[in-house]
């Protein structure tokens, strides 16, 4: 028997989810996500994959999130021509998530266009199309939750709900043949205790390998209650109005703007916080929220909150722009989550500069995004080419995650042993994998038996631990250039720091001392 994995994303980072198995010649995928990040990452999603699609068999699906999801268009338009297996409630987001992501980037990749046509550079192709992505769901295979379902021969999956997001799922896999089983499991993404919308996550037990993610694996977070959560909200909420400008939440389109909605729609109702309009400035949300009402029969109670006329729902493009018109308090709820696309974006570009403005982050800021750049304190961003100095109020609030922390992934470990051969970390930043590894170590498994897998590294797990393989000249980018900010941030760094010297400089001959400083830098090189 052989059976190899070969770790295509989200090793040492947190997007781009894809684990590739090969056993006996077939060959399937857990995940295909987008790279999410800084530019060396994201280019990656433009790069052909590190394997040949028309090889696949099948993909197994355990989200709609984007970083998971994201690059299967582009798969099925490369030739993949197998099954997506995903539960009922992942096949109905990917639905309009997927063609969402094509229509995003046929968006900006127009108007990147534009403004290199105007600088002399080449034009770029989107990854994919919206008809590239509405083509691919014909693909999409429902399956039930604890449920074991042929894949290929020799290879079965089951489903567990992850409690992370609607539809969300860890799958066991069992690869047979010769008489051997192995038995892996791939968490997803896991949901914390008592989350909004959602049950404790399950999983089996007695398994040979569990490959987990590690998102906030060295967070220690507070418990959370409903009456908690919407106290922290409603204290945001009161020191935005008192800062006397609009409150900007970037906030992923799919359960978490229904979370936050719900909660300020209450908190209003019950005149807790003062009443404004609340602006979900998201297509993409809004239809989120209809496959919430159809997949979700137990949560109407809540979902008819929706429906409040504090929210105002702005679709079109000029609602959106019309936004800016408004002066003083009130909240507008736009995706992305790490303000990396979409609407947010404007809405930044329009008010970070403004003293009263508050921007509340609710979720992970992956290295690299904009959203983790105000989130350590950036003084200056550069958004669309153009420097936009930060004087808003940056907040965060954690209480709406749909990540488990520290403590509750090394619960979630050590409630699936006996684990035989070893657990693999992934989906997580340097900090939060060594947080994680040492927690497990610790109190359930061996640290020999923990592996940190780089990208694009491949294991034997045929073996009694798993086993690397060579991978020299097969990696896509150097460890280091996963890990670290590329020199695009740097770039952008550099000349907000230049403008700021500029700008310090006592007088224009002191400018010029710079300047032929700069150039005399350049020109050694």
């Amino acid at each position: 028997m052989s059976l190899i994995v070969r770790f295509c994303g989200a090793a040492r980072t947190v997007t781009g989810s894809c684990h590739l198995f090969e056993m006996d010649g077939k060959r399937i995928l857990v995940d295909c996500g987008m790279f999410q990040g800084h530019k060396t990452l994201k280019a990656l999603n433009y790069g052909a994959f590190p394997f040949r699609a028309a090889d696949i068999d099948a993909v197994l699906l355990t989200h709609a999130h984007i970083d998971h999801s994201g690059l299967l268009p582009k798969l099925v338009k490369a030739g993949f021509h197998g099954p997506i297996l995903a539960t009922q409630g992942t096949v109905d987001l990917c639905s309009f998530m997927l063609p969402d992501s094509g229509s995003i980037q046929e968006s900006e990749v127009a108007s990147l266009n534009r403004r290199n046509a105007a600088r002399g550079r080449d034009v770029v192709t989107p990854i994919y199309t919206q008809r590239d992505a509405i083509a691919c769901l014909d693909s999409f295979k429902p399956v039930a939750y604890e449920t074991w379902t042929q894949v290929v021969p020799g290879l079965r999956a089951r489903y567990w709900n992850a409690g992370h997001l609607l539809g969300s799922a860890s799958i066991e896999i069992e690869f047979m043949t010769e008489g051997q089983v192995i038995g892996v499991l791939a968490s997803g993404d896991i949901g914390p205790d008592a989350k909004l919308f959602q049950p404790d996550p399950a999983a089996p037990t007695n398994l040979d390998y569990v490959i987990c993610e590690s998102t906030y694996g060295e967070t220690d977070r507070p418990p959370v209650t409903a009456d908690s959560r919407r106290e922290h909200l409603a204290e945001e909420v009161h020191a935005a109005k008192r800062a006397g400008g609009p409150l900007l939440i970037p906030a992923f389109a799919v359960e978490r703007t229904q979370e936050l909605i719900v909660d300020l729609v209450d908190l209003m109702d019950r005149g807790v916080i003062p009443q404004a309009p609340i602006f979900l400035d998201s297509p993409l949300a809004i239809r989120a929220t209809e496959v919430f009402q159809q997949n979700a029969a137990h949560l109407d109670s809540a979902v008819k909150l929706l429906a409040s006329p504090h929210l105002r729902c702005t679709e079109s493009v000029e609602d959106s722009k019309a936004i800016d018109r408004l002066a003083g308090f009130h909240v507008v709820i736009a995706a992305s989550g790490m303000c990396d696309a979409g609407r947010i974006r404007h809405h930044l570009k329009r008010y970070l500069w403004q003293s009263s403005t508050t921007v509340l982050l609710t979720g992970f800021q992956a290295q690299g995004t904009l959203g983790r750049f105000l989130d350590d304190g950036a003084k200056a961003v550069r958004i669309q080419g153009e420097e936009i100095q930060v004087k808003a109020r940056i907040r965060r609030i954690d209480d709406y995650s749909g990540h488990a922390d520290g403590p509750e992934l090394a619960r979630w470990i050590a409630a699936r042993r006996p684990i035989r051969r070893g657990v693999f970390l992934v989906h997580g930043e340097e900090p939060a994998l060594k947080g994680l590894s040492e927690r497990i170590a610790e109190r359930s498994i061996p640290a020999a038996q923990v592996f940190i897998p780089v990208l694009d590294d491949v294991y034997d797990l045929t073996t009694v631990a798993p086993t690397p393989l060579d991978v020299s000249g097969r990696r896509r980018l150097a460890p280091e250039a996963v890990t670290n900010l590329d020199w695009h941030n740097d770039m952008s760094r550099l000349i907000l720091d230049i403008n700021e010297w500029m700008q310090a400089a006592a007088d224009d001959r002191a400018r010029g001392v710079v300047i032929r400083r700069l150039r005399r830098a350049l020109e050694a090189e």
